[in-house]
């Protein structure tokens, strides 16, 4: 590492050259995955914990929700400068102070949860600072990924990690549930402890992280490169239309999430079976990040988009008339089942469209941009529910996921999907690209 903060090491993305060797061969993204897999089972656990705590505390969706966006508001508040922070200094050092940070916060709302403190704005200023964190950090993720494994495998590697986070919900959600049940600040503290191992699956990737610097050459200020990432986004149909409508998806999700653990808890689910539920739902991810990659070599991406997005709104409608909790999470696990590879496609695309030079500060705007939204999905989700009971705000919901797919049937901007992943082309780098 050089004092300026950056790295040296070869400028390739992915290991050196040579035979094709199994991911789980490659030393460090298995510290990469490992890591970040353990991070995603502690975020699991405090994601249902949240919501949770303040529904059984007050009994208002609508706080339920203020606490949910809290950490969504603090995310988006630092995902551009992340992205900048990413293509200017140290990605390790990212990678490792970051998660420190979010340990310190979840750390202190466990300890103010045992003390009985409850108050509302403590806890939303605490998940907003581990949101910031966060947002900080998931900047210099793909962009390290890319210098971790080939780009023939960036594909397999991202449905890998889906896979893992979606394993880690499977096994947080409940846990959540039960760390609740024995002591209500539990959650929270697994949650910063699961940071401390992510900060330390960082430190042990040995390849450099970049990013790479040419020697003299005077680097622009973070607002040039916030400004270039959002001119590269806007200027290309594909990512464009990709942030504009995973915005308007995350929202709704999100909104579905909070509105899906009052559905339970008021069809008489305690926190233990809200868990369970949620559980069950997020094994359809686990097989969505399985089939994500079968998918994508046997029919066209596009193809699979549609279907996923339909599979999606019918769940809305099913789920808010079936009234065991049982059934609720029989039909999500279809649901999510479908939607991972809907994720899987997306990213692998763009990860092979945007270069290298650019891939930290297009992912922030792209990030920024696909959850730009998403923190009003549990605020209006909790309105809705307050004021025209649960069932109906995920009817509302349904409404909404329905014209996101009907878009999907209408747009041209999705016509690189008609190319196979591995035969789509770099973009080409800006001529006034800074270096």
């Amino acid at each position: 590492m050089r004092r300026d903060g950056t790295e040296t090491g070869p400028p390739q993305d992915g290991p050196p050259a040579g035979a094709r060797v199994s991911l789980w061969r490659n030393r460090d993204y298995v510290g990469w995955w490992a890591g970040h897999g353990l991070s995603a089972l502690g975020t699991s656990v405090s994601n249902i914990a949240f919501p949770l705590l303040i529904l059984y505390a007050t009994g208002s969706v609508a706080r339920a929700g203020v606490i949910t966006a809290a950490t969504m508001v603090g995310t988006l508040a630092t995902t551009l400068v992340g992205g900048a922070l990413a293509d200017r200094v140290s990605r390790r050092l990212i990678l490792i102070t970051g998660p420190l940070v979010q340990a310190a916060a979840l750390g202190a709302v466990a300890y103010a949860v045992h003390r009985g403190e409850f108050a509302l704005w403590l806890l939303s200023a605490l998940a907003c600072v581990a949101g910031a964190a966060s947002g900080i950090t998931s900047g210099s993720t793909i962009p390290s990924l890319r210098r971790i494994v080939p780009k023939e495998q960036i594909g397999e590697a991202t449905a890998r990690s889906m896979g893992r986070d979606m394993a880690a919900r499977v096994i947080g959600a409940p846990l959540g549930g039960l760390l609740f049940s024995a002591a209500r600040w539990a959650p929270f503290l697994a949650d910063a402890v699961s940071f401390l191992f992510a900060s330390l699956g960082a430190a042990l990737i040995r390849r450099p992280l970049g990013p790479d610097r040419v020697p003299g050459a005077e680097r622009p200020g973070i607002g040039r490169d916030v400004a270039a990432g959002y001119r590269f986004v806007r200027d290309h149909a594909y990512l464009r239309f990709t942030v504009i409508w995973v915005a308007l998806l995350n929202a709704v999700a999100q909104g579905f999430f909070l509105l899906l653990i009052a559905l339970v808890k008021h069809r008489g689910g305690d926190p233990q079976t809200i868990g369970f539920v949620n559980a069950t739902a997020l094994v359809g991810g686990v097989v969505g990040a399985v089939i994500g990659p079968l998918l994508l070599a046997r029919i066209r991406a596009r193809t699979a988009l549609l279907v996923s997005a339909w599979v999606f709104v019918e769940s809305f409608a099913v789920v808010a008339l079936v009234p065991e909790p049982w059934q609720i999470g029989a039909v999500l696990l279809v649901a999510t089942a479908a939607m991972v590879p809907l994720n899987v496609i997306l990213e692998s695309y763009e990860v092979r469209l945007v270069p290298d030079e650019y891939s930290g500060r297009v992912s922030a705007v792209s990030r920024f941009g696909m959850q730009a939204l998403q923190w009003t999905g549990p605020l209006a989700a909790g309105f809705l529910g307050d004021r025209f009971g649960v069932q109906g705000a995920v009817l509302v919901l349904m409404v909404l996921m329905a014209a996101l797919a009907v878009a999907l049937h209408l747009t041209r901007s999705l016509r690189v999907l008609d190319e196979p992943v591995d035969a789509v082309a770099e973009l080409p780098v800006p001529e006034t690209a800074g270096v």
